[in-house]
C-alpha cells in the first residue's frame, strides 16, 4: 500500500496532471527531464552546515539538479508574468522585480517565450522570443541571454545571480529598457567625403554612431521615431556609454551630420584589426587633430577613444619631454642604464635584465631601457609628470569634446614607488590609443591640436587646449629620440618600409592577472599620427606596431 501511495504522489506532481502545459520552452535532455519533473535529484552532492539557530544551511558547490531547478523557477514565472514569483527566485527580489516590472510597463514587451539551452556549469543560456508593442505599432524581438545560479547568502538556496544583464545582454547596473518616441531623432552620419558611414560597412563605428546620435540627434534636424532602448543609468553615463536602439518600431527622419573619417583610411584601419579582438587603433591628421580612422577589434566597446589602460613605455615620449627640459637628461649625453633600480620599496628592471653600460639616453630611449628612467624619480617632485601631461599635451584634464564620448586619460600625482612606475607607464597613468595618438601628433608638430571626429563648428563647442609648448631644442631632441627608435631601435622592424620623416616608440604594460603584456605602439609619418594596442598581445612592437605601421604607410 505504501509504495502504491507514494506512485500515486508521484503521478500528481507531474505538470501534465496539474495543467498539461509547462511554461518554459525545454531545450536539453538534462534540462527537460529535471524541468517536467521538479523536485530534488535523488543522491544529489550537496553538503550542509548547520546555522547558529539550527537550521541546515546549503553548502558546496551546486548539482546539476539545482541549477536546472533555480532556472526553471525563474524562466517560467517570468514567461507567464509572474513579476514578484520570478523575483523571488533571484537572490535581489526588490532588484528584480524592479527591471522585470519594466520590461513589461516601460518596455512594452509581451508574448514572450523563454528557450533555455543546455546548461555550462552554473550558466543557464536562453533565448528570447516576444513581441514589443507600441500604440498601433509592434515588431517581434529576439535576443540570447544567459543566467548564472548561485548559492543565496544565508540559507544556501540555489537562486538566479541577479544582475541586470540577464534581462538584456546590453543592460548594466541603473539602465532600464523604455519603448516610446525616441528622446533624440536619428541621424546619418557621413564620412569627409560626404558617403554615409553605417555599422554595416564599418564594424567597429557602432558605438560611435550611438555616440553621434546622442550629441547631434537634437541639433541636426531629424525627427524622432518608435523605438525600443536602452536608456543609461547613473554609473553607465559615468562611465560614458551612450544610450542604444535595439529595435525601430517605425523609423524617424534623420539629420545629418558630418565627421572627419577617410573612408579608404578607415576602411583599411577596419582590416587591420579584424579577427584580433583586443586590437585598437586610432589614425589622426597630427596638424589639426582629425580623426582619420578608428576601429576597434571586438565592437561591444570603444578602446580607441573610452579605454583605461596602462600605456607602458609610450609613456617614455612625454617622461622623455620633462627629463630634457628639467636638464636631466640630454640625447647624446650617458645616461645611466643598470639592471636594476630601487625606489620607494620597490625594485624595477628591464625587460629580460639587460643593461646598458656608458650609454647615452639615446640609446636607452631607443631600446627602452626602464631603470634610464626610473632612476630619475629622486631628482623630480611628485606632480612634475601630471603637469607635463597636462601643460604641454593637453591630457588628464577631462575636458576633450571630440563630438563623441571619449577619455582624456589620466595622469595622477602621485608618490614613491608609484610616482617612479609611472614615468614609464605603468602605476596609475591610463591612456587609449586616440591619446597616444595625439602625443606623436604633439611631438611632430610642436602644438597640441585637441583631436575631434566632428567639427566644433558644428555646434560651437570650444576644444582643449595646452598652456605652454616645448622649446625648439627639447622638441628637436625628441624627433630625434623617435626617429632614432623607428629607424634601429624597437620599432624598426614594425617600422621597417615606412618612409619619409617619421617616428615612433613601442610599449609594453604588465597586467595582473594576464600572462602576456598589452602591447602598445604609436608613431608619426609627415603629417599623420597613429596609435594601437593590443590587449594581452604581447611586445608592441611585435602586435601593435604593424597595425600603426600599415596606417601610416595607407596614409601616404
Amino acid at each position: 500500500m505504501g509504495r502504491r501511495r507514494a506512485a500515486a504522489e508521484r503521478r500528481r506532481t507531474r505538470p501534465a496532471v496539474i495543467g498539461g502545459v509547462v511554461a518554459v520552452v525545454v531545450g536539453g535532455a538534462g534540462f527537460g527531464a529535471y524541468a517536467l519533473y521538479g523536485g530534488t535529484a535523488a543522491g544529489e552532492d550537496t553538503a550542509r552546515t548547520t546555522s547558529a539557530a539550527g537550521e541546515k544551511v546549503k553548502t558546496g558547490p551546486l548539482s546539476a539538479a539545482e541549477v536546472t531547478g533555480a532556472a526553471q523557477r525563474f524562466l517560467t514565472a517570468w514567461q507567464r508574468g509572474a513579476v514578484a514569483e520570478a523575483a523571488a527566485a533571484t537572490d535581489d527580489a526588490e532588484a528584480a522585480e524592479a527591471l522585470l516590472t519594466g520590461y513589461t510597463e516601460d518596455a512594452r514587451i509581451k508574448d514572450v517565450t523563454l528557450t533555455p539551452g543546455t546548461p555550462s556549469g552554473a550558466e543557464v543560456p536562453f533565448s528570447v522570443k516576444a513581441t514589443v508593442a507600441f500604440e498601433d505599432t509592434s515588431k517581434p524581438l529576439a535576443y540570447d541571454g544567459a543566467l548564472t545560479v548561485v548559492r543565496r547568502a544565508g540559507d544556501g538556496e540555489p537562486r538566479v545571480d541577479w544582475k541586470p544583464s540577464v534581462v538584456h545582454p546590453e543592460l548594466r547596473d541603473g539602465d532600464k529598457l523604455v519603448t516610446g518616441e525616441s528622446g533624440t531623432p536619428p541621424v546619418k552620419a557621413l564620412d569627409r567625403d560626404g558617403g554615409e558611414i553605417t555599422a554595416a560597412k564599418y564594424p567597429s563605428l557602432g558605438t560611435v554612431l550611438d555616440g553621434l546620435r546622442e550629441k547631434y540627434g537634437e541639433k541636426a534636424g531629424g525627427s524622432a521615431g518608435i523605438e525600443l532602448r536602452v536608456v543609461r543609468g547613473k554609473e553607465s553615463k559615468a562611465a560614458k556609454v551612450s544610450d542604444k536602439t535595439l529595435l525601430e518600431l517605425s523609423e524617424g527622419t534623420p539629420g545629418t551630420v558630418k565627421t572627419t573619417l577617410d573612408p579608404r583610411l578607415q576602411s583599411a584601419a577596419e582590416q587591420q584589426v579584424a579577427g584580433k579582438e583586443r586590437a585598437s587603433v586610432v589614425l589622426l591628421r597630427a596638424s589639426t587633430g582629425e580623426i582619420l580612422a578608428a576601429a576597434n577589434g571586438s565592437h561591444g566597446f570603444n578602446t580607441a577613444f573610452q579605454g583605461s589602460l596602462a600605456p607602458g613605455s609610450t609613456m617614455k615620449v612625454i617622461t622623455s619631454s620633462l627629463l630634457i627640459e628639467k636638464g636631466l637628461a640630454s640625447i647624446d649625453k650617458k645616461h645611466p642604464c643598470p639592471k636594476y633600480f630601487t625606489y620607494g620599496g620597490w625594485k624595477f628592471q628591464n625587460d629580460d635584465k639587460f643593461e646598458i653600460k656608458d650609454g647615452t639616453f639615446k640609446a636607452s630611449f631607443a631600446r627602452s631601457c626602464n631603470t634610464a628612467f626610473i632612476s630619475q624619480a629622486p631628482k623630480l617632485k611628485n606632480d612634475d609628470l601630471t603637469k607635463q601631461a597636462q601643460q604641454v599635451f593637453g591630457l588628464s584634464m577631462n575636458n576633450w569634446a571630440i563630438g563623441v564620448p571619449s577619455f582624456d586619460g589620466a595622469v595622477p600625482v602621485q608618490s614613491a614607488a608609484p610616482m617612479a612606475a609611472s614615468l614609464i607607464g605603468q602605476g596609475g597613468v591610463r591612456m587609449n590609443p586616440l591619446n597616444m595618438a595625439s602625443v606623436s601628433a604633439t611631438i611632430r608638430t610642436g602644438t597640441f591640436h585637441q583631436p575631434y571626429l566632428v567639427a566644433p563648428s558644428v555646434d560651437g563647442r570650444k576644444l582643449a587646449t595646452a598652456s605652454r609648448t616645448l622649446s625648439a631644442s627639447t622638441l628637436t631632441q625628441l624627433r630625434e629620440l623617435m626617429s632614432y627608435t623607428a629607424a634601429y631601435g624597437t620599432a624598426a622592424e614594425a617600422m621597417s618600409g615606412v618612409s619619409g620623416d617619421v617616428g615612433a616608440k613601442t610599449g609594453s604594460a604588465e597586467v595582473d592577472g594576464q600572462k602576456k603584456p598589452n602591447g602598445w605602439f604609436t608613431a608619426y609619418r609627415g603629417d599623420l599620427a597613429a596609435a594601437g594596442v593590443v590587449q594581452a598581445g604581447g611586445h608592441g612592437g611585435d602586435t601593435a606596431g604593424p597595425i600603426v605601421a600599415s596606417l601610416l604607410k595607407a596614409g601616404g
